[in-house]
């Protein structure tokens, strides 16, 4: 079993460090003035308002400050200002050992996905498919809020994962699996792929999203994690959406699922809320879920977080 970070309570502080691309000063303070009107206090990084080109600052000096808001004692949940490109550099210069012994909330989605999946794979630690900073706005639906901290800050279990009413989950292959959830971004999934943070499919729930990209694009995609075998021994998938994607050769992101997934013959749900749609489901990387087709369900078998 995976290590569950410890509870997010109002008044907390929370961390905020740039991973990736840089971000702009004024979205970043308008972000941390939402969290500070709902209650948080803010620990700001040291690289946060960097910008060195595609990213912020130097793979070490991101990694640091990582490292640092996993050691601060205080701070209760570490929450990126964006993806982008980039976060795969810090993970050879982070302490999994440490951060092993030292479990923290981590949020986020689009390119933290290879830091989620690192970090449950070489720290053994729960993280969490859900908001980055950048969604911590007033215009956010309410549904992304309350995904966000049924998971962090209750000890909810089980948790049935369940998307906004008017977009309902569709159950594709038959099936009943439990297995611990893994993936997210299929951009960030598939460049794990020959690494020491690769993440091991086997009896895995597997989940894929994406944003703005030709059909084609995720065709080559998803046929790169077939022929690496990665859905040869998976327990089931979730799709999620991809959403700003656009059709070429005349197919779709739907025809490519029907197409490239469906014949896996491995129990599918697709129309997750998920990442980079409107909305967002808060989704625990590590931990162990039921995916039931026969039902159109998914739920999370255990409780997320801790008490202190």
């Amino acid at each position: 079993m995976a290590i569950r970070p410890p509870i997010l309570r109002a008044g907390d502080t929370v961390g905020i460090v740039t991973l990736g691309s840089p971000r702009d000063a004024e979205t970043i303070d308008s972000r941390i003035q939402t969290l500070q009107e709902m209650g948080f206090n803010v620990l700001v990084g040291d690289t946060v308002y960097s910008n060195a080109g595609i990213v912020s600052a130097s793979p070490a000096e991101r990694a640091s400050d990582l490292m640092n808001m996993f050691m601060n004692p205080d701070v209760k949940a570490i929450i990126p200002t964006r993806g982008g490109t980039g976060v795969s550099d810090i993970i050879p210069y982070l302490d999994y050992n440490l951060i092993n012994r030292n479990p923290t909330i981590i949020t986020g989605y689009s390119d933290i996905t290879i830091l989620l999946n690192a970090l449950y794979v070489l720290a053994n630690l729960i993280t969490f498919h859900s908001l980055l900073l950048i969604d911590f706005r007033p215009t956010t639906p309410a549904y992304n809020f309350n995904q966000f901290f049924t998971a962090t800050s209750t000890l909810t279990s089980p948790r049935r994962l369940e998307n906004p009413p008017e977009m309902p989950l569709i159950s594709r292959v038959p099936g009943n699996v439990i297995g611990t959830i893994v993936g997210g971004n299929l951009t960030s999934f598939v460049g794990s792929l020959g690494t020491p943070f690769e993440v091991d499919t086997t009896d895995k729930i597997i989940l894929i999203e994406e944003t703005h990209e030709a059909a084609s694009r995720v065709y080559r995609m998803l046929a790169h994690l077939i022929h690496a075998g990665k859905f040869r021994d998976c327990a089931g998938i979730i799709m999620g959406e991809c959403s700003g994607c656009y059709a070429n050769y005349d197919r779709s992101y739907e025809d490519i699922i029907n197409e490239v997934i469906v014949p896996l013959g491995k129990p599918l749900m697709t129309n997750l809320a998920s990442g980079h749609g409107i909305y967002k489901m808060a989704i625990p990387i590590g931990a162990v879920a039921n995916l039931n087709t026969f039902t159109n369900s998914l739920t999370v078998l255990e409780t997320t977080v801790s008490l202190d």
